[in-house]
């Protein structure tokens, strides 16, 4: 297909509302298991946890002196050693703060950190945006 082609086919997809441009951000996530009571966000409270189970505590850039809780993000895994990746994006509630040192931008409850990551024990890349 020539260029020219592909990108009036591009452009008009966007026009139409088919495609739709994504900004990410990067950082890095691991790995947290429970006990994941009490939070930052709403201690002892068990109502905070949505049903997936798919929940995250987030390092001080993203904490933002606590406004982060409540917060949703679109999550995927980018790369890792020894290649853990699954193929599949996942959203995540902001739930808690990660304590210093925190050893990634992202602690995921083990739910959504196995539907990212093929091992439980692995520090991965991850791209990432707010929703």
């Amino acid at each position: 297909m020539r260029p020219s082609v592909t990108l009036f086919l591009l452009l008009s997809m966007l026009v139409l509302g088919e495609l739709t441009p994504v900004r990410g951000d990067v950082g890095t996530a691991a790995s947290y298991g429970p006990p994941y009571l009490p939070t930052k966000c709403n201690g002892y409270d068990q109502d905070q946890f949505p049903p997936s189970n798919m929940f995250a505590a987030v390092s001080d850039g993203l904490w933002d002196n606590g406004a982060a809780c409540g917060r949703s993000y679109m999550l995927r895994c980018l790369s890792g050693p020894n290649r853990p990746c699954k193929d599949s994006i996942i959203r995540v509630a902001v739930v808690d703060q990660c304590t210093d040192p925190c050893p990634a931008s992202f602690l995921l409850s083990t739910a959504a950190f196995t539907a990212v990551s093929r091992f439980n024990d692995a520090k991965i890349n991850v791209e990432f945006a707010q929703i």
